[in-house]
């Protein structure tokens, strides 16, 4: 299985962006798939995530009314769209995939055992 993210760029302060992760492989024993961010210096983020039997969606304090996490079951491809960008949100953005069932979702990295290559985001000022 791999995951393949893209959409990353750099963008002006108040812009927007989508980032797609592209899904190949087994995925009927994905529970959750996840954004995080890592900046330079600092500990990988959670963004946000969603289960995918049911849709719901949960939403880092950072990340609440500016992201939103989607899917196209059809294209086996997870989206990562926002909004209102700040220099803030610049780092590298790593898709990921849970692949053991929870009654929640997890916002840990370590919940997560497959992941993507990450792509740039930098958003100037």
């Amino acid at each position: 299985v791999q995951l393949q993210a893209s959409g990353g760029g750099l963008v002006q302060a108040g812009g927007s962006l989508r980032l797609s992760c592209a899904v190949s492989g087994r995925t009927d024993d994905f529970y959750h798939m996840g954004w995080f961010r890592q900046a330079p210096g600092n500990e990988r983020d959670f963004v946000a995530a969603i289960r995918l039997i049911s849709g719901n969606t949960r939403y880092a304090d950072a990340a609440k009314g500016r992201f939103t996490i989607s899917t196209d079951n059809a294209k086996n491809t997870v989206y990562l769209h926002m909004n209102s960008l700040e220099p803030e949100d610049t780092a590298v953005y790593y898709c990921a995939a849970d692949r053991t069932f929870r009654a929640t979702i997890f916002t840990s990295p370590n919940s997560y055992d497959v992941w993507g290559q990450g792509t740039q985001v930098t958003v100037s000022s």
